[in-house]
């Protein structure tokens, strides 16, 4: 059921349904993949001593990867190093190839969110990215959005750890939809991230993340034990 969400009520065709009564949010997308671009924020960079991209550094999650707006993140038991970074992402609008940076906006349904987690301490990015539930995802698509100098702010246990804006990417939004579509056939539902500012940290057990772009939503999940 799809519909739109205002303020814990999601308003469809056939009636209206409120969210923890008649059901939960479901991830606001259905991806065939979720393409992440990493190193996409100079201060990242500086913080990682990571060298600067001459063109977007992108990876894939896949859509086993995949959790909804208040669905538990668990911890697996793979990793002691489990980490968490906020990020924009687009939302394909239609199937498209070799779209050009002006028109990349005309191919995009809308704006939500991402956390991107990572198990810091496995061998190679798909071990650390690719796993199940590394990748909540919402709380909704968001269609009326400037992407373009949106302020961002990231909260573990309301302790505030990431803040930036947009306009510090490398790569805008328009640039990386075009980079990837010259690779890739998008398609509708398709999710495209693009970075997460400095300080991704460390999160644990009981940890509550909140991630914030200013227009878009918050995206809230906790950090619930494997076992």
């Amino acid at each position: 059921m799809s519909g739109r969400y205002d303020d814990g009520t999601v308003h469809a065709a056939d009636g209206t349904y409120e969210v923890g009564r008649d059901g939960r949010l479901l991830p606001p997308c259905d991806p065939s993949a979720l393409y992440c671009v990493g190193r996409n924020y100079a201060e990242t960079l500086d913080q990682m001593d990571y060298e600067r991209p001459d063109e977007p550094d992108f990876f894939i999650k896949p859509p086993t990867a995949l959790l909804a707006h208040g669905q538990p993140i668990p911890y697996p038991g793979f990793t002691d190093e489990l980490t968490y970074a906020g990020e924009l992402v687009a939302v394909v609008g239609e199937r498209c190839r070799n779209v050009a940076p002006d028109d990349a906006a005309d191919v995009i349904e809308g704006y939500t969110l991402l956390n991107d987690v990572d198990a810091l301490d496995q061998q190679g990015r798909t071990a650390r990215k690719a796993f199940d539930g590394s990748a909540p995802l919402g709380p909704w698509i968001e269609t009326d959005v400037d992407p373009a100098g949106i302020e961002m702010h990231t909260e573990v246990n309301g302790e505030r750890r990431q803040e930036a804006t947009t306009d510090l990417m490398l790569f805008d939004p328009p640039a990386v939809v075009a980079y990837l579509s010259e690779r890739f056939t998008l398609r509708p539902g398709d999710a495209i991230a693009f970075g997460s500012p400095a300080n991704p940290g460390l999160i644990e057990p009981g940890d509550e993340i909140e991630i914030t772009y200013e227009g878009v939503g918050t995206l809230r999940n906790t950090v619930a034990d494997a076992n």
